[in-house]
């Protein structure tokens, strides 16, 4: 059997998109062009904020000071469990070296780039834990100097909780800059900062257009679209777990789209029968994303076998992938293409994205086919060098000639040459590359 779609999506996540990339690129020229005051005027104009862009220590105190105890309790909780994660990735990073051929050493070193820019969202939601996923693991990876910014709110500033986050999980500046306008000044340097060397952290299409510009002129993590979650559910799967799983990611927009395959169709159409009383019951906020997001772009798919779920699982890429099914090693063993991966119905992709340690800033829109997310490894560089004897020297001497000069480089075949006559005066050398 084919696949069937008992659900099909009306919209991708392309659809409707408006062209950002003049409004974005005009407002980088301007704030480049005008510096802080520019970017003020942004700030402004976007945020209806006038307050300082650079919170003073006294500003994170007394930001500090309105969380509740439990809420740091469990921001703390979050951190640490982020940063054991990230620290466990970094050893599986290492400076090496090794003899290629007697007497040539090479080597490899990671260090980690000097200055990171977080950002963070705060516009419909409070993003705490994207706070704790970039700070957190920029701090781990090596960073000096590690700026958070998220857009502030009228009269209040930068979400309290937001700012404890970024606090305590290593920080060194907070900025309350939100939109184009804190991209900008991350990048560019404003307000005293060093020039960022990547910027991170998921955001709207303003920041993710902002982020694919300014790529190549500073690294980033990925450009993200709207998060996307698949479920892969067999008849062992509970259905209102499903349901309650699909529902909640889909309250993150509405355009974003959540798909289920299973190989089961009583399953399949018992959780898009519970589907609608779980939205409705949402806060009105969340019911408005999740209704677009399950009326517009989610799908439900039917297949012959768990071969088939896996091969359309990988097709799609998604960025979160969930297994409610049997034999999770099979699974784990067999796909090979998502951001983040939850296996079995005890874990959830909520909890990979606020407290369990894998990071939530993944790859979205099928970019999971080739890339992974955010970890400590995107904040460091993997350098090589190299060091030679003169004996070590010799043959990579003669090759290095005779494979530069079959390519036409004669400068280079000639930087060979000349370490031969030093090292080697007495021999001589067949360096043309004819027979």
């Amino acid at each position: 059997m084919a696949r069937k779609y008992l659900k099909k999506a009306t919209l991708t996540a392309q659809s409707g998109a408006s062209d950002v990339h003049d409004i974005v690129q005009t407002i980088l020229d301007d704030i480049n062009e005008g510096g802080d005051e520019k970017a003020r005027e942004y700030a402004k104009k976007f945020d209806n904020y006038d307050g300082n862009i650079i919170l003073t220590d006294e500003e994170i105190a007394a930001a500090c000071n309105l969380v509740p105890q439990k809420l740091k309790e469990d921001i703390q909780f979050a951190h640490d469990n982020v940063r054991r994660f990230a620290e466990a990735q970094k050893t599986t990073v290492s400076d090496i070296k090794y003899e290629i051929v007697p007497g040539m050493i090479a080597g490899q070193k990671a260090i980690p780039v000097e200055a990171a820019g977080c950002y963070v969202p705060g516009g419909r939601y409070s993003h705490i834990a994207s706070a704790i996923m970039t700070v957190t693991t920029a701090k781990v990876a090596g960073c000096n100097h590690i700026t958070a910014t998220s857009p502030p709110r009228p009269g209040v500033g930068v979400a309290p909780a937001i700012v404890y986050a970024a606090h305590i999980c290593g920080a060194d500046t907070i900025m309350a800059l939100g939109g184009v306008q804190g991209i900008a000044a991350m990048t560019y340097g404003l307000f005293g900062l060093p020039k960022a060397n990547i910027l991170v952290g998921p955001g709207n299409q303003f920041v993710a257009e902002a982020k694919r510009i300014l790529f190549g002129r500073v690294g980033i993590d990925m450009i993200a679209g709207p998060t996307d979650s698949l479920i892969l559910a067999d008849k062992t799967a509970d259905p209102h777990i499903v349901a309650t799983d699909l529902v909640s990611q889909a309250e993150h927009g509405y355009n974003s789209p959540v798909w289920l395959i299973t190989d089961d169709s009583t399953l399949a159409k018992d959780v898009m029968a519970r589907v609608p009383a779980l939205i409705d019951d949402l806060p009105e906020l969340n019911r408005e994303n999740a209704f677009a997001a399950w009326r517009d772009y989610a799908e439900v798919i039917l297949c012959a076998d768990r071969q088939e779920m896996a091969a359309v699982s990988d097709e799609y890429a998604p960025e979160h992938l969930t297994v409610q099914a049997e034999d999770l090693d099979w699974w784990l063993d067999r796909l090979s293409c998502y951001g983040s991966l939850f296996l079995g119905e005890e874990t959830t992709v909520s909890y990979g994205d606020k407290a369990s340690g894998t990071n939530h800033v993944l790859p979205t829109s099928g970019a999971a086919g080739y890339t992974g997310g955010l970890s400590v490894h995107k904040y460091m560089k993997i350098v090589t060098w190299q060091r030679t004897t003169r004996d070590g020297s010799k043959r990579i001497a003669e090759a290095t000639a005779r494979i530069s000069r079959l390519e036409g480089m004669e400068g280079h075949a000639r930087a060979a040459d000349v370490r031969l006559e030093k090292y080697f005066p007495d021999e001589t050398f067949d360096l043309t590359g004819n027979e």
